[in-house]
């Protein structure tokens, strides 16, 4: 193992994330998948670090102990996320995902006010030093993230203009919207990886979370073949 993959585990192991009370809502459920609700500071796997055990997954399995990982929120975003409780179904989903036929909206809160109001980002991303991601034309895999302006608003945090968009992704890369976002000048607010600042003001310090939540998704039932979509409201937290 080479000095910098150490230096990656060492980071890895010594992270620990703050705790999570807030509960995992399952807003649907049959004998073969679950869709649940994250919270926003909830893990979807456990990590290395035993402080790190608290997870979607781990909580789940105390319930569903055949349930399994098909896809995963970041730690900081909330919303929408679907798992398997078979075999048979963790496979039918996993090819779903990876022919790209999930369809999948977040909504976002960013620093700014986003013109024009609807478009197409794209900007390949590559891995960078741990744990960051970063846009790279040469090394980068292909990253696409549509995207529609909800409304404009303003904060009382200095009459700061923000705005609310709907991002519809084609494409799932690591930290895709955070680093899309901050790419067009508008970083979400809240992220404490990818944050800038807009006249002064910093956008990781406007909220306590990361103000991004994954609204829906979209898909075809791994057992009857419809194409089911389920909806979560957003959180309290986010205006």
């Amino acid at each position: 193992m080479t000095h910098d993959s150490d230096t990656k585990n060492r980071m890895i192991d010594s992270f620990v994330v703050a705790p999570c009370h807030e509960e995992i809502d399952i807003i649907y459920e049959d004998s073969d998948l679950i869709i649940v609700n994250k919270p926003s500071g909830l893990l979807s796997l456990s990590g290395k670090n035993p402080l790190n055990k608290d997870s979607v997954h781990f909580r789940l399995v105390q319930q569903y102990p055949m349930a399994t990982m098909v896809h995963r929120l970041d730690y900081g975003t909330s919303g929408i996320m679907v798992l398997a409780l078979n075999k048979r179904t963790n496979a039918h989903l996993t090819k779903q995902f990876q022919a790209r036929s999930v369809t999948k909206t977040y909504e976002a809160i960013l620093l700014g006010k986003l013109k024009p109001q609807q478009g197409c980002i794209n900007a390949p991303i590559a891995k960078a030093e741990f744990p960051f991601q970063k846009v790279c034309l040469s090394t980068g895999k292909p990253a696409q993230s549509n995207y529609q302006v909800i409304e404009y608003l303003k904060t009382t945090h200095a009459n700061v203009n923000t705005t609310r968009v709907l991002y519809s992704p084609t494409t799932g890369r690591t930290h895709q919207l955070r680093i899309h976002s901050r790419e067009i000048g508008h970083p979400i607010i809240g992220c404490d990886l990818y944050g800038l600042t807009l006249n002064g003001i910093n956008s990781t310090s406007m909220a306590e979370r990361l103000m991004l939540h994954a609204k829906s998704i979209e898909f075809e039932h791994p057992i009857n073949g419809d194409r089911v979509i389920f909806n979560g409201d957003k959180p309290d937290s986010m205006p």
